[in-house]
């Protein structure tokens, strides 16, 4: 994920709230909605996860990775703020293991059923399968990218395991799909789904309590990764991201983003102008690189200046990748390949 200022032109951002819970408590964000913040053991240290009464019951939205302090939090909050109602769904928005790790530990705990887009679990399917014999590919991938032996070598210690994060894809799930109105305490909650950060994102508009859902899709101080993986080299998520955007342009000026990862916020619209404006410079940027022939690993370079750790390199590779494919797609780049099946990119 690439970090992004909460400001626009058209104004700052505006949050209600000053901090996220305490791990193992919830705040009340709008009646029957409650906060869970839940811990990650990375740079980007929490997710949020949302909890919504449910007539007798709740249903909750997303379940954090499938790490201990994970189930440590969930086991004091369903024996403390949840005691005394049942869990009838859980809702994951995408198949990544922060938002999905826990799905199948949650189900056999609370006997809840599992809401998902269909696409989501199909991938999720395909990655937890393909994970034994994802290396070797990876980093084929990353040899044809031009990466140096230097951090080759790094990556080549890298073991970003889905299963770490998802021990297991339940066979079961409802299906969720784009316009869905669901009923949930009381209100009706439309489907909205987007593509660009995974296939078939889900997020949540509640008209009536004037909130939105939005799960990685839209954050208020970082854009989400999206990123080009070895399984779909040619992939053109970026495009289907920008898209994606226009999706919540109709929604009313006070909407409250719940958000996946940061605080919660108003101000929607200048934070759509200004993700689609992040974009529109790094596509400047990944243009203006290539003016010479370049490999994406030059380009990525000259897009992330800082020095990065082998988590970092291997994200903002992919990242830089999907950007040259936009440009690719558009024709504003050529790619060719050398002898050893190294990719460059030319400006045209």
């Amino acid at each position: 994920m690439s970090t992004e200022a909460p400001r626009h032109a058209g104004g700052p951002l505006l949050y209600p709230f000053a901090a996220g819970p305490a791990h193992g408590t919830v705040t009340p964000v709008a009646p029957g909605v409650h906060w869970l913040r839940m811990p990650l053991p990375f740079r980007l240290d929490h997710i949020n996860l949302w909890l919504l009464e449910d007539g007798d019951g709740w249903t909750i939205i997303d379940t954090g990775l499938a790490t201990g302090p994970a189930r440590e939090v969930w086991a004091a909050v369903l024996a403390g703020p949840m005691r005394g109602r049942p869990v009838r769904r859980l809702l994951v928005t995408h198949f990544h293991p922060d938002h999905f790790g826990l799905a199948a530990w949650l189900m056999e705990r609370c006997g809840c059923e599992l809401w998902m887009a269909a696409a989501e679990h199909a991938i999720a399917v395909v990655v937890l399968a393909d994970d034994a014999g994802s290396h070797a590919a990876r980093q084929a991938f990353f040899r044809r990218h031009g990466l140096d032996r230097e951090r080759l070598e790094l990556t080549d210690t890298w073991r970003g395991s889905y299963r770490d994060g998802v021990p297991e894809v339940p066979s079961q799930f409802v299906a969720l799909r784009d316009q869905q109105v669901l009923r949930i305490g009381g209100h009706d909650w439309r489907v909205i789904t987007a593509t660009g950060h995974s296939p078939d994102h889900v997020t949540l508009h509640c008209q009536a309590l004037g909130l939105l859902i939005s799960g990685d899709q839209i954050l208020p101080q970082i854009t989400p990764h999206i990123g080009v993986w070895h399984t779909a080299p040619e992939a053109d998520p970026v495009r289907g991201y920008l898209h994606s955007l226009a999706r919540f342009e109709d929604l009313p000026p006070a909407t409250l983003v719940l958000p996946a990862h940061g605080l919660p916020f108003t101000g929607l619209a200048p934070r759509l102008e200004a993700v689609a404006a992040h974009h529109a410079r790094r596509l400047e940027i990944v243009a203006n690189a290539c003016t010479a022939p370049s490999t994406a690993t030059g380009v990525l370079d000259v897009l992330f200046r800082r020095r990065l750790d082998v988590h970092q390199i291997v994200f903002a590779l992919g990242e830089t990748i999907a950007h040259l494919n936009y440009l690719c797609a558009d024709g504003a780049l050529a790619r060719s390949s050398d002898a050893a099946g190294v990719q460059r990119y030319t400006r045209t």
